[in-house]
């Protein structure tokens, strides 16, 4: 019986090897598949610092310091992108200013689509409501939407669109934002609200309130004339103001009209352009 019983075993032992062998089947299982590598900008995308190294680059939405008061989805560096023609305008821009002894700030330039739906997404979290001091005092969450004040597609996505402002030289640096201090509403007086080395621009930056209208009839003296300052040196190089905020240009025409990217905010993006 034992001299039996070692031969089945050995049976079973090649049998088992010979069905390994005709599947094709292996003790170890088989490595994940690798992750999808991020996008690239497309070649008319650049970096404005390789356009012009002196406008000032305060990349609100890598840092807590905006609405959402957390860093923003696709915001890998605080980094502005734009397309070239639109940096190129910008640089042009930026030589007029200089020469009267200022110097443009940008807060925002290209925005991927995951930070536009993170915007969405917050603004439908109707208990988060950590930032409404400072940026949305006087504007229920609920109505963010309806007032036009968040969308699911913006402008910025297509690369030609850039939010920014004015600062009289030499420029001081703006002190960093601490999570969880006091806030202050965005169209409090300059003294009282959270510290910018912009010019007066009447409101802060992202300030939802309609005397964030470049317009604004109730904006007068020294910050109507730097709003028009700003309006007047974009304008001047092809660039469209958005009438509800002073902030807010698109360079026309654009590259990419109706094309909406979603390629994170990172030098990676666009490297070698």
């Amino acid at each position: 019986m034992t001299r039996l019983g070692s031969a089945l075993r050995t049976l079973v032992v090649a049998a088992a090897a010979g069905l390994l062998a005709v599947t094709g089947a292996v003790a170890a299982p088989a490595p994940p598949a690798s992750a999808a590598p991020e996008p690239k900008a497309p070649r008319e995308f650049v970096a404005l610092g390789s356009v012009d190294r002196t406008i000032v680059q305060e990349m609100r939405y890598s840092t807590p310091h905006n609405f959402v008061g957390e860093p923003v989805d696709g915001y890998q560096q605080p980094l502005c992108i734009l397309t070239r023609p639109a940096a190129e305008a910008l640089h042009r821009a930026q030589l007029r200013l200089l020469a009267r002894g200022y110097t443009l700030k940008v807060y925002d330039c290209y925005r991927p689509q995951r930070a536009v739906d993170h915007f969405v997404r917050w603004a439908k979290d109707l208990e988060d409501e950590r930032m409404k001091g400072e940026f949305y005092p006087l504007v229920d969450k609920s109505r963010l939407f309806a007032d036009g004040y968040i969308a699911e597609k913006s402008g910025h996505s297509r690369g030609s669109t850039v939010d920014l402002t004015i600062v009289r030289l030499p420029a001081v640096p703006t002190r960093a934002y601490v999570p969880g201090e006091e806030l202050t509403e965005c169209y409090a007086p300059r003294a009282e609200r959270f510290p910018d080395n912009s010019v007066d621009m009447g409101t802060g930056y992202d300030c939802f309130d309609t005397l964030s209208h470049t317009d604004d009839p109730r904006i007068q003296g020294e910050q109507r004339a730097n709003r028009q300052l700003l309006k007047g040196a974009l304008v001047e190089q092809g660039f469209v103001n958005l009438p509800e905020e002073w902030w807010h240009f698109t360079f026309k025409p654009e590259p990419f009209p109706s094309t909406f990217f979603d390629f994170p905010v990172a030098r990676r993006s666009v490297a070698g352009h």
